[in-house]
């Protein structure tokens, strides 16, 4: 699969989780260094928001209407993952005043697993995943151009629709 920035094609590292796939376990700290396995945030379901650089203004952008809908939202666990540091993303979270869980990956465990990885730039295509509390996936969105956002709507009808 291709992932456009700006126009210029850059491919995944493999073909990306479908729906329907069962999601793939990771293991990823937070903020606070606290671990956590998709087993544990599957009580209910879950939507995770993938970004490429959490200090974007588009990733921004994402990660702040993802969390004031989720907030809105009970019926479903959220979290954010990228591969920068867990320094950039607490910066990040400090400057824009916002307590919500987001998971570091540097070693990109997650972006290869999930086939959201681009190797030759380092990052994770912008995207979405809704995991039901089976652990399968239920809505999954690959961003095809990095600068656009994705579909914030089909992501929460996608819990609420099953």
């Amino acid at each position: 699969m291709q992932i456009t920035k700006r126009g210029e094609a850059f491919s995944l590292v493999k073909e990306p989780l479908k729906i329907g796939n069962q999601a793939v376990d990771f293991e990823l700290k937070d903020l606070k260094d606290k671990v956590f396995h998709l087993s544990q945030l599957l009580d209910k379901p879950l939507i995770i928001s993938v970004v490429p650089d959490i200090n974007t203004s588009v990733c921004s952008i994402q990660t702040r209407k993802f969390n004031e809908m989720m907030a809105k939202f009970e019926e479903a666990n959220f979290v954010t993952i990228s591969n920068n540091t867990r320094e950039q993303q607490e910066s990040w979270c400090a400057a824009e005043g916002l307590d919500l869980v987001m998971l570091h990956d540097p070693e990109n465990t997650f972006g290869q697993a999930y086939g959201v990885l681009i190797p030759e730039l380092n990052v994770y295509a912008r995207s979405v995943f809704v995991i039901n509390s089976d652990g399968k996936i239920i809505y999954e969105e690959i961003v095809p151009e990095m600068t656009q956002e994705p579909n914030y709507q089909n992501a929460i009808d996608a819990i609420v629709n099953r």
